[in-house]
């Protein structure tokens, strides 16, 4: 790490910024492959990374080196999909913007209500299309997944929640 801002921390760890940098941008980079908008996927992932799980705009803006109206946009957008919340800073009147508790899990608990509006519609196709038809039997299947994954969803968070209290009592830690 030659450069000022590698030895820099970003996190109460002793983690550089260069690292930190890194994964920000990595991750992001998933995110935005697999549909989430460029400036949001930089944003939760710089939110993911941080110790606190929260930082305020400004916070955002010079980690990222974009400007407060990236910042705005990306923040309205995950917090319209209920990826993170927008809370006070105590005693202040800055705005942190902060992970939700159990992130993933509440992510994919949401994802099964899509799923059934999906099959809802799915089923609606298939019925209009025809049972017999080779359109009518592809969207009737597709329904099928969808019902299927929407039984499996409740089942594989359970198994998440004793995994990972299982984790935490290994561990010593308290669980949620």
């Amino acid at each position: 790490m030659t450069s000022e801002n590698a030895t820099k921390t970003n996190n109460t760890n002793g983690v550089g910024e260069a690292v930190v940098s890194r994964f920000v941008e990595r991750f992001a980079s998933e995110l935005t492959e697999a549909g989430m908008q460029r400036m949001a996927s930089r944003v939760f992932a710089a939110l993911l990374a941080s110790d606190k799980g929260a930082l305020s705009s400004t916070e955002l803006a010079e980690q990222l080196r974009i400007s407060p109206a990236a910042v705005s946009g990306a923040v309205r957008y995950l917090t319209h999909v209920s990826m993170i919340r927008r809370e006070r800073e105590p005693g202040t009147r800055r705005d942190l913007y902060r992970l939700h508790d159990e992130l993933w899990y509440e992510t994919f608990g949401r994802r099964d209500q899509v799923m059934v509006r999906w099959e809802a519609v799915l089923l609606e196709g298939a019925e209009s299309l025809g049972p017999d038809t080779p359109a009518g039997r592809r969207i009737a299947e597709s329904a099928d997944f969808f019902a299927f994954v929407q039984k499996e969803i409740p089942l594989m968070m359970d198994r998440w929640r004793a995994h990972r209290d299982g984790q935490a009592a290994e561990s010593g830690e308290t669980g949620k």
